[in-house]
């Protein structure tokens, strides 16, 4: 167990949810994942986390209510329960981590996302549902500056994010570091022959499909599914391509793009499989990730597919477009709203399937590498020098 005075501080992280799932709530769990296992004394303030972790010696859940389900309407509550914590355990020289706009603190600022880098549209929406995102996007760009002027350090995920904090949001640079996201390497490593005919047979696809998948909520244009769809019908066919394009996510679009594939008549060719929790399995299972997203600070899954040595298409102007290799860089979109350029992408990667699964592979051996674990070593060496100025 730690012994000196810095290892003794208590930490507090603030922040909506600690599970495993997304890219913001990830990172977060495998920071007070590393905190607990290194006996730190590590208080959480979130609406939610997962029962293992709540469970741990040492750790302390200080859960928030969230009125309607709404983490707008629990934010306020978020804020001041975490704000009234890191007032009492700042006497005892606690570490505080707070993220993006949640609970404005002088302490370590965790930036997953700029609102002010992308204004987030709804898809065929009506007045009220678009006053709502406009809503959110003004509260949402009010108390990050809040939370931004307070912060001593702002940890960026990517170069993207922190060049967005700089040019969007004003952060002055000598006060941003880049700390980019783990991965959890046994669960997401690239399965051999052997194993991917298995998972295949289990999941119900044919062995000789060739398997497209997306990932991505389907309540906004965000994520770029529409760019997607438009470039499948595009794609010449070939009567030997066997194409099939999986989309993992749901939302308010679904049913609408639903009866998009019945016109066009592409039902047999895109299936919609909703929220899925085996992620890792339909990865190390498919041929080809695409991700034409409009804005991506960073891009775990994106991340998680590469470390499953399944190549991606996806926007060069998404954060995870940093960890690209050479060889690779080919699929990179320069224009996530450029159809043609994203048909043509999908028509190289075609033409040379193995070519693209060997370079994702060699880049999977570098990018397994950086765990979880070293990512959270890292932000506490953030706070330490901290202390020590």
């Amino acid at each position: 167990m730690p012994t000196s005075p810095e290892f003794s501080r208590p930490w507090v992280l603030v922040t909506g949810d600690f599970v495993l799932t997304g890219g913001m709530d990830r990172a977060n769990y495998a920071l007070a994942d590393y905190l607990s296992r290194q006996n730190f004394e590590t208080h959480l303030v979130a609406h939610r986390v997962a029962p293992e972790l709540s469970a741990r010696t040492g750790v302390q859940w200080h859960r928030v209510a969230k009125p309607l389900n709404s983490y707008l309407l629990g934010e306020p509550l978020l804020s001041r329960r975490g704000r009234t914590l890191a007032r009492r355990l700042s006497r005892r020289g606690a570490n505080i981590l707070v993220n993006g706009g949640n609970c404005p603190w002088p302490g370590l600022n965790w930036a997953h996302y700029v609102h002010a880098a992308y204004h987030r549209q709804p898809a065929r929406a009506g007045w009220a549902l678009q006053a709502q995102y406009a809503y959110d996007r003004w509260h949402a760009l009010r108390m990050e500056a809040r939370s931004w002027r307070q912060a001593r350090i702002v940890i960026a995920n990517s170069e993207r994010t922190r060049s967005d904090l700089i040019a969007r949001a004003g952060v002055p640079p000598g006060r941003i570091r880049v700390v980019y996201y783990g991965i959890d390497p046994g669960r997401f490593a690239p399965a051999e022959n052997a194993e991917r005919a298995v998972l295949r047979r289990d999941l119900g696809w044919p062995q000789a499909a060739r398997v497209v998948i997306f990932i991505g909520a389907l309540g906004d244009q965000r994520k770029g599914f529409d760019v997607l769809f438009h470039a499948w019908r595009q794609l010449p066919r070939l009567a030997d391509s066997n194409l099939q394009l999986m989309v993992v996510g749901s939302g308010r679009e679904q049913q609408s793009w639903r009866r998009q594939l019945r016109l066009q008549g592409l039902e047999s060719e895109i299936r919609f499989l909703g929220f899925r929790s085996d992620v890792p399995t339909l990865l190390r299972a498919a041929d080809l990730l695409v991700s034409p997203a409009r804005y991506e600070a960073y891009g775990l899954g994106v991340h998680e597919a590469l470390c499953c040595g399944l190549p991606a298409i996806v926007s060069a102007t998404a954060g995870v477009a940093e960890k690209f290799s050479s060889q690779l860089g080919p699929l990179l979109l320069p224009d996530s709203e450029d159809t043609a350029g994203l048909t043509d992408r999908l028509m190289l990667w075609l033409r040379n399937m193995n070519h693209w699964r060997d370079a994702a592979r060699e880049l999977s051996v570098h990018l397994r590498r950086r765990t979880w674990d070293v990512m959270a070593a890292e932000i506490i060496q953030l706070a330490l020098r901290q202390n020590s100025v």
